[in-house]
């Protein structure tokens, strides 16, 4: 809601900040007038001047609309140095300082909105030109060396160093790193279970995928990560005393007898 327009009437010269064209009297009739030639609603009381500079200022005024509560009338106003004309150069309606009008929310670009997890089948999120965890040149010392016989005549782009840094860092902190919730209660790790299937170069054997499908089956996890689904996890009974307990014989109630 705002437009231009030039109005402009003659005055008699001033010197000073206290005689300012601009500052005057006249010069807030005029931008009033301004706004009210737009016809779009009431122009309160003049509530001050803002961007003060020496030859625009603008005036403000109070702006009591439907459905814009907190906003207020603005009128741009100019004049050369050394003159009395007076030019509007823009009106229009605007958020007030003070933070109460409705706004939208602050743009963020779409690399800083997008999340991990926000991508969906079918979706398609290319990386940007200036991603620093690829490169396009196999002999970048950059390159994250593969293992032997890896085939990379299909890649138009490598993963570097940064990448695969970052990658691990998540990793190791993540959900299946030694410091989550599971690897914390648990009295083994990793390490020392047969579904643990360590993992080879770029990454080392300090992570391995997991085998085991009542666990973290497919996921790559930390050697110290630990779970209650260890491949050598026993449980044995204490009796109130905290003694350990010989496990009664145990039957299989749901084998045929006959």
């Amino acid at each position: 809601m705002s437009s231009s327009r030039r109005n402009s009437t003659p005055s008699s010269r001033g010197s000073g900040a206290k005689n300012n064209p601009l500052l005057s009297s006249r010069a807030v009739g005029i931008a009033r007038a301004a706004l009210e030639e737009l016809g779009e609603g009431e122009v309160g009381e003049h509530i001050g001047v803002a961007g003060m500079s020496r030859n625009v200022a603008t005036h403000r005024f109070a702006a009591d609309l439907p459905g814009y509560p907190g906003w207020e009338w603005n009128a741009v106003l100019a004049c050369a140095s050394g003159s009395t004309w007076i030019t509007v150069n823009e009106v229009a309606l605007v958020p007030a300082p003070n933070g109460e009008a409705l706004q939208a929310p602050e743009w963020v670009p779409y690399a800083d909105r997008v999340r991990p997890g926000d991508l969906g089948p079918g979706d398609l999120m290319p990386p940007a030109p200036d991603d620093v965890r690829l490169t396009d040149d196999p002999s970048d010392p950059r390159a994250v060396e593969l293992v032997a016989g890896a085939d990379l005549s299909k890649r138009t782009n490598y993963l570097t160093t940064t990448g695969l840094r970052e990658a691990v860092d998540r990793w190791r902190t993540g959900d299946y790193g030694p410091t989550s919730e599971f690897a914390e209660k648990a009295r083994l790790h990793c390490r020392t279970c047969a579904f643990f299937l360590p993992v080879d170069k770029p990454i080392g054997p300090t992570f391995g995928v997991c085998a085991n499908e009542f666990s973290a089956d497919g996921i790559l996890v930390h050697a110290t990560y630990g779970c209650g689904a260890h491949s050598q996890t026993q449980v044995q009974e204490t009796d109130d005393t905290g003694a350990a307990q010989v496990a009664d014989v145990v039957y299989d109630d749901e084998r045929p007898i006959f």
